[in-house]
């Protein structure tokens, strides 16, 4: 079974979300770039992401910045959002069970996946880090869908984008492979999810397939 991370993996989401985040955090007076939130965050649930700057920042985001946030969010998401390049045919080519473990919110999953014509492609496999007790970097989310599927984690491949995704996946106990196609990909992002765990790294989803084949492939030997 392949379980995939959704945002900067599926959906080239990650720009959209920090680039939000960037603006209103700037705005309420803490000033910080998406590629720092990038850089830093991305695979941490939204509200664990403003809690620590929150904290960093030494005082809590005025009443309903947070909200406003979102809101901004899911309205660049119905009219910007777009599919990673190559997905639908990398998806094509991957046989067996297929899900998703996401740190968004079910609502932000769900509306993504539609979006970039998605969703009916996994559903009903889809979960989110709000049907567990903790998110990413915590294993949880994983190991719910390895157990709503049916499947062993040990028998799960995942496909992530993040460090806090490959800390969770491996914490798991799930093999992982590393993703960087992403329009949010930065310098050194492939040599950070290598160190956190990822046995390979992807740059373009056309070369998935092979890299699941050759994995497959090593595994039955």
């Amino acid at each position: 079974m392949i379980i995939f991370d959704c945002d900067g993996v599926l959906v080239d989401s990650e720009i959209l979300s920090c680039g939000t985040d960037a603006a209103m955090m700037t705005e309420a007076g803490y000033p910080i770039t998406a590629e720092t939130l990038i850089s830093r965050f991305i695979g941490w649930p939204k509200p664990d992401i403003w809690a620590a700057i929150a904290q960093e920042r030494g005082e809590p985001w005025p009443d309903g910045l947070f909200e406003r946030a979102i809101a901004v969010l899911m309205k660049r998401i119905e009219t910007e959002l777009e599919p990673v390049d190559g997905v639908a045919g990398a998806l094509a080519q991957l046989p067996g069970k297929s899900a998703v473990a996401s740190s968004a919110s079910r609502k932000k999953l769900d509306l993504s996946l539609k979006r970039c014509d998605l969703f009916d492609h996994f559903a009903p496999h889809i979960f989110s880090t709000e049907q567990v007790a903790r998110g990413k970097p915590a294993p949880d989310v994983f190991l719910f869908a390895a157990a709503q599927c049916g499947a062993v984690p040990e028998n799960c491949l995942v496909v992530e984008d993040s460090v806090a995704g490959i800390t969770a996946a491996r914490a798991a106990g799930m093999t992982v492979i590393g993703f960087t196609g992403g329009q949010h990909s930065y310098p050194g992002h492939a040599e950070r999810l290598e160190q956190a765990g990822a046995v390979s790294v992807v740059a373009h989803m056309r070369d998935l397939p092979e890299h699941v084949r050759t994995l497959r492939s090593s595994a039955s030997d």
